[in-house]
């Protein structure tokens, strides 16, 4: 019985590090206005919350992430951009990959997360 429970508690403790999105990715969007094609997001995590930024490769401006929610493996916040409210939509792939997306008053940009391993 003790050895189930401990296996139980293994399994579940995997899967909280297999989810776990704190970190900085790099992120790509081919299809994205000028300026907005690539860049950083940083999830991190404070007082059991998670929290999010952005900032776009070229550019000093960092975006902190509104109504973030990290559920599962998905994690959803909004910033805003130029006056715009835009609704960042991710989902981890593995550990190390998340695909997604930004939406906004002119469609859909898809999202290709990698993240950036501490050395």
């Amino acid at each position: 019985m003790l050895v189930s429970f401990l296996s139980v508690i293994a399994v579940n403790g995997q899967n909280i590090t297999k989810n776990n999105p704190v970190g900085t990715w790099k992120f790509e969007a081919a299809y994205a206005p000028e300026g907005y094609t690539s860049g950083t997001i940083v999830v991190g995590l404070a007082d059991q919350k998670h929290t999010t930024t952005m900032s776009f490769t070229g550019s000093e401006y960092v975006l902190p992430g509104e109504k973030v929610k990290a559920v599962n493996d998905s994690v959803l916040f909004s910033i805003n951009l130029e006056g715009q409210d835009v609704k960042v939509m991710l989902k981890m792939v593995n550990d190390t990959n998340m695909t997604g997306k930004a939406v906004y008053s002119e469609g859909e940009v898809p999202l290709i997360l990698t993240k950036v391993l501490a050395l």
